[in-house]
């Protein structure tokens, strides 16, 4: 019998939900010490393909083969077992338990009937020593940050010995440094002859690591080129189907008159934003920067009253609000779209109905909730918001990242806000749907709407924000301001990074 020459071969994948062909015939083939890209805008199918591959959904039709052979993994553990691994974009972790029992769940080892705890500790030192991660095997995952949990994941999987890698938007929550920390792994792995199947948004990331690239779009298969054929307007134009000239909508928006003005806002819990003083205007997006833990979370979450304040004012329509409390924030006309969608977003288990009102229950009734108001406003967000769905009805975790995104959007916009705080509203979302996200951002500044953005994607800030506020370990390092030409001069990128570095 003749050797593949590819480590994965899947053909003719066809995978359909109620009211929704997920998969149409979608191909990819992997070959062995290589990094294979896979894009697509949300929706086109990547996920849903591997999970086919990883047992998590049965394939309707199609081949895979690993290795030359037939595989139909019934679950994970058993894709695992056959050298198959996956790291998901979403983190799914016991977060009261530590870094090693969260490494080795399902295969903890035994002695004497009772968990060898020194072997796992051992254990999971090599592991992480050889991979350079450098996190204490025995602290509480859930004390970590998102991107050492990252990190952890990573390890996990490799801890299998993995022969093929899935690595599902892996630097959503890295930084810099930290992405080349990851890019080092990936070049010690493929080097051992591993294949990495690569997920992510990133053009210059996909371009930089990637040997191949398979596009999807409408879950069909579109192209597969070497990497070093394409360039990011190409494969925008094959994800697509269309030019993508300009990244950002055109500015529609002018800001007026002061909505909102914070003074010397302190939190009074660490890690907290400290003295933080700003205006933001009416119609105007003001964008946060600054490095992973420069509190920029923190800033938005005191502002909503979700984290409590020790002292300084706010004041909306020259009115001084306290905000006390998330509830209070909301009566008092704030809105906040959490930085993880997943955590603390989304009620994945329930319908886009349940999710685009929950916020606005009040409005529905008191004893009694008026199923016609709650369908009339569903149907205002999926319709408003271009949500594709198969039915109101549908769970909302089977959307895509940027339909889920523009639901909670959805959600908040039934309250009637004037302040919309909005964490990092693009993250993990194709270009196609960042375009249609930026353009609803606008379109409510234009409208007199107050929005504070805040984004680790620099071209983002520059492309559709009018100021930028720079955060720098809780302290706020400076505001540029909209220049004639911000966003095309680099010297304003060189600007805010060394304001963001200012109190490190």
């Amino acid at each position: 019998m003749q050797q593949s020459n590819y480590l994965l071969e899947m053909e003719g994948i066809v995978k359909q939900f109620p009211g929704v062909l997920a998969l149409d015939h979608a191909q990819l083939k992997l070959r062995p010490g290589t990094v294979h890209a896979l894009m697509g805008e949300n929706g086109a199918g990547k996920s849903t393909l591997m999970k086919c591959l990883f047992g998590i959904y049965k394939k309707d039709e199609g081949t895979i083969k690993v290795n030359g052979q037939e595989a139909n993994f019934a679950n994970p553990r058993n894709a695992l077992d056959n050298g198959v691994a996956m790291v998901h974009q979403e983190l799914n972790q016991v977060l009261r338990r530590n870094v090693m029992e969260n490494v080795w769940l399902g295969r903890l080892p035994i002695r004497g009937g009772l968990v060898d705890a020194k072997k796992m500790y051992a254990d999971t030192k090599a592991v992480f020593q050889d991979l350079e991660i450098d996190v204490d095997p025995k602290a509480i995952i859930g004390d970590l940050s998102v991107s050492q949990r990252q990190m952890i994941e990573i390890a996990k999987a490799v801890s299998y010995n993995a022969k093929i890698l899935v690595l599902d938007e892996p630097t959503s929550s890295l930084t810099e440094n930290e992405v080349e920390h990851l890019f080092r792994i990936i070049n010690k792995l493929t080097a051992q002859g591993v294949g990495i199947i690569y997920i992510s948004h990133k053009m210059d990331e996909i371009l930089r690591i990637s040997d191949d690239v398979t596009i999807m779009r409408d879950g069909q298969w579109v192209a597969t080129r070497p990497a070093k054929e394409l360039t990011t307007d190409e494969i925008i134009r094959l994800m697509v189907n269309r030019s993508f000239e300009n990244r950002f909508p055109p500015k529609i928006n002018t800001p007026g008159d002061v909505l909102m003005s914070v003074k010397n806002l302190t939190g009074r819990y660490e890690p907290t934003c400290h003295n933080v003083t700003f205006d933001l205007h009416a119609g105007e997006v003001l964008g946060i920067a600054g490095l992973v833990g420069s509190r920029r979370t923190e800033l938005l979450n005191t502002l909503f009253g979700y984290y409590t304040k020790e002292e300084g004012e706010i004041t909306l329509h020259g009115k001084p609000v306290e905000n006390a409390s998330a509830f209070e924030a909301q009566r008092n006309g704030f809105a906040l779209l959490t930085e993880e969608r997943r955590a603390t977003g989304i009620f994945p288990l329930m319908s886009i109905n349940f999710n685009s009102t929950i916020a606005n229950v009040r409005a529905y009734g008191k004893l009694l909730l008026s199923n016609g108001k709650m369908a009339k406003d569903t149907k205002w967000v999926i319709d408003s918001m271009r949500v594709k769905t198969p039915s109101p009805r549908t769970q909302i975790k089977s959307l895509s990242g940027g339909n889920q995104q523009k639901v909670i959007i959805g959600r908040w916009l039934l309250t009637n806000p004037d302040v919309l705080l909005l964490d990092e509203p693009t993250r993990g979302i194709d270009v196609g749907a960042k375009y249609e996200i930026y353009q609803l951002i606008l379109q409510l500044a234009s409208e007199g709407k107050g929005v504070i953005m805040v984004s680790s994607e620099m071209p983002e800030l520059l492309g559709i924000c009018d100021r930028i506020l720079v955060m720098s370990n809780g302290q706020q390092a400076g505001i540029v301001e909209r220049g004639k030409d911000f966003g095309d001069i680099p010297g304003e990128q060189e600007t805010i990074l060394a304001l963001a570095a200012k109190y490190v």
